[in-house]
């Protein structure tokens, strides 16, 4: 037997391909004379570059071995596991080899590649069109691994067989190019709607022999890169003389409307294998010094800003109302806090677009000034940012459009900001039209909202969020109507069955003072096992699951809410405000028959009865 020694360096040519032996069916890979465990090199020019090697996983691996002259061995026995990243060899007599491995990972027929049989090291083995005019798909890694085999006598005049392993480092034989932007202002980052980069004639190498050389020129036309979503390109190093140069092409938009177009140059003169080349443009944009916080969609994710009243908030928060409360005429709720951020909280099912915030602060200009647009702020939206004010100077747009310069400030100037919110979104419209607002805020009544049954104590149970957030769409309904056309017209029409416990007369303008006049309600959820639906009276309101859920169409649900309130506005009974006419017949209608007009139309915003927070 032999006793082969492989004697292995690796050299960082470029890529090839070959077609070899395959290893017969009955051959076992247990004992190889040679194996192979092939090794990914990171890019160079990353930060980790020195430490960044992997174990190479391929979607196509072709490999084969070449004597010192060049020529293809065929009476090799090979196997290439996946699995492990290795190839396996037998059947090599003394003499001095090279290894070939080409490795693609993604689909090579994307960039219309083909690989040919290597003959000769000096033959072509990977080519590309031409005409392929745009970026590579996938990725292509090559190595070529000189050895040598020598035989070597064993004891007893025996010669044997041992077997090696070798590592393989394979390298990209592609180049990477990564078009990066430097933003003065994050919100101008965040506005861009198109980046694209328009290439002129530049020529790429398209062939690869088996021993490395790069030849080959493709046409010099490259169809334009789109860089909104994906910012790194790969292509095949650039033809010796040629350049990658072309204009960057910028479109942003602005909170009231604009457009911007920008154009960059930009020529990038190397592009190596295996490296990733920057090119950074620097965008100065005029709204650069804008004060605005423009939250687009994008921006306000970036902030990863929380919700209020949702399904983990724990009830120490959710019934705390120095942390939660709100007036129905004001759930949109505005503040700075003392760390100079705009706190933005919003009592709402819906979601609100199109939203601008002025802001009037005596230490900046007698007049409102624009502060922040929102393209969307979310339902129950707990937005913290810090104001550009606090971090830079600023240039600032006054509602008399004028545009004055502000000098970066402290947060502690931004005492007795005074806010003014417009917004397009007819959802707005119907919000401003609450003009007596009830303040609205949550209790347990001794309840527990972590045991399942509730934790019942009397007449309550453990309010939770999910019934939280339909008391704010309920109260924002309520509210609304009180101040329609059609609501005091149907009282009007129906004055004669509207009196108190005594059965008194009571007057449609003392009926409406007392639905109009500012309340506050501690809001809780009743227990139903005594046979209690519901309870009010004062600053008490309360109601069982069902009614939370269906107020929104059902008639018997509604009247439910209307006899509570007619207990909160100082009735009882005997009163046509509980069980009379005005709970049972015309509120109750009213609200189901009218709920398109108002501010929560549809129980879809909350889908609270599908929710699986909600008591079974």
């Amino acid at each position: 037997m032999k006793k082969i020694t492989l004697i292995t360096c690796l050299c960082s040519l470029l890529l090839m391909a070959c077609s070899r032996e395959e290893w017969n069916t009955t051959a076992s890979t247990d004992t190889p004379e040679a194996v192979f465990k092939l090794y990914d090199v990171g890019y160079s020019g990353t930060l980790s570059r020195a430490s960044t090697l992997e174990e190479a996983r391929y979607d196509r691996l072709e490999y084969c071995i070449v004597d010192e002259n060049g020529n293809r061995v065929r009476d090799t026995k090979s196997k290439y596991n996946p699995s492990t990243s290795e190839i396996y060899v037998e059947g090599l007599h003394e003499g001095n080899y090279r290894l070939l491995v080409l490795g693609v990972k993604g689909n090579e027929s994307l960039d219309r590649a083909t690989i040919h049989e290597l003959n000769h090291i000096d033959e072509t083995w990977l080519e590309f069109p031409e005409d392929l005019q745009k970026p590579l798909d996938a990725e292509y890694f090559y190595s070529q691994t000189p050895f040598t085999v020598t035989v070597q006598q064993g004891t007893g005049g025996k010669q044997e067989v041992a077997t090696i392993r070798q590592d393989v480092k394979q390298q990209r034989i592609i180049s990477k190019v990564d078009f990066e932007f430097a933003y003065n202002n994050p919100y101008v980052r965040t506005a861009v709607t198109a980046k694209r980069a328009t290439l002129g004639s530049v020529h790429f190498y398209t062939v690869l022999s088996g021993d490395g050389a790069m030849a080959g020129e493709s046409d010099g036309t490259l169809q334009d890169l789109l860089l909104d979503s994906v910012t790194s390109y790969c292509f095949m190093p650039l033809k010796e003389g040629s350049v990658l140069n072309g204009e960057i092409s910028i479109q942003t938009r602005n909170y009231r409307g604009s457009e911007v177009s920008q154009v960059y140059a930009f020529g990038q003169k190397e592009m190596e294998s295996n490296h990733i080349h920057q090119i950074e443009t620097k965008v100065n944009h005029p709204d650069d010094k804008s004060v605005v916080m423009f939250l687009t969609s994008s921006a306000y994710a970036e902030g990863k800003h929380t919700k209020i009243l949702q399904d983990d908030e724990t009830k120490e928060v959710y019934t705390n109302p120095s942390l939660r409360k709100f007036n129905t005429a004001q759930p949109l709720q505005l503040n700075i806090t003392d760390d100079g951020e705009l706190h933005m909280r919003f009592y709402s099912p819906r979601d609100l677009k199109n939203v601008l915030v002025k802001v009037h602060i005596p230490a900046v200009s007698d007049e409102y000034f624009d502060l922040a647009y929102f393209d969307t702020i979310p339902g129950f939206a707990d937005f913290y940012e810090a104001l550009p004010l606090v971090q830079r100077s600023s240039m600032c747009r006054t509602e008399s459009g004028r545009q004055i310069e502000v000098h970066q400030m402290q947060a502690s100037e931004l005492a007795g900001a005074e806010f003014k919110v417009e917004s397009t979104d007819p959802y707005w419209e119907k919000l401003t039209k609450i003009e007596h607002g009830w303040d609205i805020y949550w209790g347990l009544y001794g309840g527990d909202p972590e045991r399942e049954d509730g934790g019942p104590v009397g007449n309550w149970m453990g309010i939770r969020p999910v019934h939280c957030r339909e008391s704010v769409a309920l109260f924002l309904n309520f509210t609304y109507m009180i101040d329609m056309p059609e609501h005091e017209q149907i009282l009007t029409e129906n004055a004669d069955q509207l009196y108190d416990d005594n059965k008194n007369p009571i007057q449609v303008e003392r009926v409406l003072q007392q639905m109009r006049q500012k309340r506050t309600l501690q809001v809780g959820l009743v227990y139903p096992g005594n046979g209690i639906i519901g309870l009010g009276g004062g600053s008490t309101f309360g109601a069982y699951q069902q009614a939370w859920f269906e107020h929104y169409w059902n008639a018997y649900a509604c009247s439910i809410m209307f006899h509570e309130l007619g207990h909160v506005m100082g009735y009882g009974h005997s009163s046509s405000f509980t069980y009379g006419p005005w709970a049972e017949k015309l509120m109750n209608n009213f609200y189901v028959q009218n709920l398109s007009k108002f501010p929560i139309d549809s129980s879809t915003y909350l889908n609270s009865k599908n929710n699986p927070n909600r008591y079974k």
